[in-house]
């Protein structure tokens, strides 16, 4: 493992730590271990506007997760149980036994894995604008799959790589455009940044093979789970976009299928990229419930 200095993004330092095969690059800054795990098609970029507040009172820890960003892009491993078990090698590389975790999108995904896999190493965990996967494939009607339909998409073999990468700054723009409240709300410089990313050799199919694990193999692992009557034991708290896709559901209830214990909030004048669109909100939404 190695540190390095401030990085200049303002949540500052950076360093690399080999854990289950990989090296896997991270931002860390302050007291106390919370990791903020991003989703797609982000990185931990995308923690910005909130780590530098969150450092005041917790050790942030932000990794790029496994194909993208600085972390590897191996051509495997990208199942949310593997995905899961690199940050239960990063936690303790770090010098921690336990974390507070937040994950938003496809890091909610391997967040809820986590806490699944491993309750122990987690103290409490917030998700940010998702429902849990298996409900997603239960509830794939004509109506989300209207909303949802880069999951299917981006299921396929090759296709996604060879259309997205004609022009990914074309094709990312379009989700941060569509999946903010305020048309375009990104800042100009964290938009260049994750196209900058995932213009990387093997961004683009790391990102894409994330969301091919979850039909059949996260999905196995998710009705494994169901079956056997196991959910999350740690605290949970869920927040979403009020303008956004999450909304239209009953995400709370659905949420309590699988978690023990569960409180959360939707963020008004919001669409998915909750830390971005609405740093005051979402800061507001998770103090509280990281300080138990």
């Amino acid at each position: 493992m190695n540190a390095g200095t401030d990085d200049g993004t303002g949540m500052g330092g950076t360093g690399t730590a080999t854990v289950n095969g990989i090296r896997m690059h991270y931002r860390r800054q302050g007291d106390g271990p919370l990791l903020l795990l991003h989703g797609w098609p982000q990185t931990s970029h995308c923690w910005h506007r909130i780590a530098g507040e969150l450092a005041r009172t917790h050790t942030v820890v932000a990794p790029d997760l496994r194909g993208y960003g600085r972390t590897d892009k191996p051509v495997t491993g990208y199942d949310k149980r593997t995905m899961a078990a690199d940050l239960a090698e990063l936690v303790p590389a770090l010098g921690f036994h336990t974390a507070s975790v937040v994950g938003h999108d496809r890091g909610g995904r391997v967040a809820h894995r986590w806490a699944l896999d491993r309750p122990e190493q987690i103290d409490r965990l917030a998700v940010l604008d998702i429902l849990p996967t298996r409900e997603m494939w239960r509830r794939m009607d004509g109506d989300l799959a209207k909303g949802y339909w880069h999951w299917l998409f981006h299921l396929q073999p090759d296709l996604p790589e060879l259309l997205a990468g004609k022009d990914v700054a074309a094709y990312l723009g379009y989700f941060f455009e569509r999946w903010t409240y305020q048309r375009g709300g990104l800042d100009e410089a964290s938009v260049a940044e994750y196209v900058r990313a995932f213009s990387a050799p093997g961004a683009l199919r790391a990102g894409f093979d994330d969301y091919r694990a979850s039909f059949p193999a996260d999905a196995e692992h998710d009705d494994a789970d169901a079956t056997a009557g196991r959910g999350v034991d740690v605290p949970l708290l869920v927040v979403w976009g009020g303008d956004g896709l999450v909304g239209a559901y009953p995400v709370l209830d659905i949420w309590r299928e699988y978690a023990a214990e569960v409180t959360g909030t939707p963020i008004d004048r919001c669409g998915h990229f909750l830390a971005e669109e609405q740093p005051g909100a979402t800061l507001d939404a998770l103090r509280p419930f990281l300080a138990g």
